[in-house]
């Protein structure tokens, strides 16, 4: 059930938390769900383009501690992208996904796999040895084919894009997804 009050809360923890970092005091609400234990993705958009995005696939420590904890490291560890700066913050958008426990299941083959994916809606997580990666739902957004949506997940995870192996362990999730700019535009209507 989504909760927009809970994700008006949980995006302002995330801006609280790179806020507090960058030098900047900006206050945080609560709710009664933040500390029930809770898996998150928080993911920056700065002018629209990706700016950072970090998360956890499983539920270790409470909702509120892992949003601030995810916020933080997309903010100023991500790898792919240099640290936020002061300049930057104002224009960067959050969203924040809650994740669903995973299912972790393994198939004999790609085809079997493609079949019981459900583009926009499943989450993907791919895990081999000391190779994972994950793409969340919003991802089929820009990989809407299945084959194209898993060979890029596969690279991301450091295997070729034809690779595959019964042993390899997928795990489908799904998310609630709130993003800063829904609720600013809902106050502006």
């Amino acid at each position: 059930m989504r909760d927009d009050e809970l994700g008006r809360v949980l995006i302002g923890i995330a801006r609280a938390a790179i806020a507090g970092e960058l030098g900047l005091a900006i206050g945080a609400a609560r709710h009664p769900a933040l500390q029930r234990l809770g898996a998150t993705f928080v993911t920056l958009f700065h002018r629209g383009e990706l700016r950072g995005c970090i998360g956890s696939l499983r539920a270790t420590r409470d909702v509120v501690l892992d949003v601030r904890e995810n916020a933080l490291a997309a903010a100023f560890r991500d790898p792919r992208f240099p640290p936020l700066t002061c300049d930057e913050f104002e224009a960067t958008h959050v969203e924040v996904s809650l994740l669903s426990s995973p299912l972790v299941l393994r198939f004999d083959t790609e085809d079997e796999l493609r079949t019981r994916l459900r583009p926009g809606v499943d989450g993907v997580s791919l895990e081999l040895d000391d190779k994972r990666a994950t793409f969340l739902p919003q991802v089929w957004e820009a990989l809407p084919d299945t084959r194209e949506f898993l060979a890029a997940l596969k690279h991301k995870a450091g295997l070729p894009a034809d690779f595959w192996s019964p042993t390899l362990n997928v795990g489908l999730y799904q998310v609630t997804k709130w993003k800063e700019t829904d609720f600013a535009a809902r106050a502006l209507s």
